[in-house]
């Protein structure tokens, strides 16, 4: 059987000085999803300059120091029509000032990406809440991020 085809992907764990997480919502025609800030890197794209494009993009977040990468996610779903069989994300740690996000892309141009709102989530709400994450123990990962801080090497963050 041959391996599935997955996109390389880049997600930015952007943390402000109130440890709250800036997440993405996305508005599949399946399901709904809250999930960290990032996207697909295009070939020859450094990590560095995916995450900064798609910060850019989908938050109008500029000014970052990229951080060491925390979590690894390898998931398989049908992706863009079956050009993809799923996905491989790294996510990177991105601590900020505080800032309102403020997309470069146009509302249009986010839908068609399926974006559809940008949000700062504190640690309580991510554990009150009965939205869909993606990891979907994003909760967990924060918390556990906020206590112990980045480790050495990336854990599985799971689906």
């Amino acid at each position: 059987m041959p391996s599935p085809r997955l996109r390389r992907a880049v997600r930015a764990v952007v943390l402000d000085p109130a440890d709250r997480i800036l997440l993405v919502r996305f508005a599949f025609p399946d399901r709904v999803v809250w999930a960290c800030p990032g996207g697909g890197i295009e070939p020859d794209e450094a990590d560095e300059a995916a995450l900064r494009r798609e910060l850019d993009e989908e938050a109008g977040l500029t000014d970052l120091e990229l951080g060491p990468c925390v979590w690894l996610r390898e998931h398989v779903i049908p992706l863009f029509g079956g050009k993809w069989d799923g996905q491989a994300e790294r996510f990177y740690l991105v601590r900020t000032g505080p800032f309102e996000p403020r997309p470069r892309l146009t509302v249009d141009e986010l839908a068609a990406e399926y974006v559809t709102a940008i949000r700062w989530w504190t640690s309580d709400e991510l554990d009150a809440s009965v939205e869909l994450f993606a990891p979907r123990r994003l909760p967990a990962l924060v918390q556990g991020l906020l206590r112990d801080g980045p480790g050495g090497a990336p854990i599985d963050a799971g689906v």
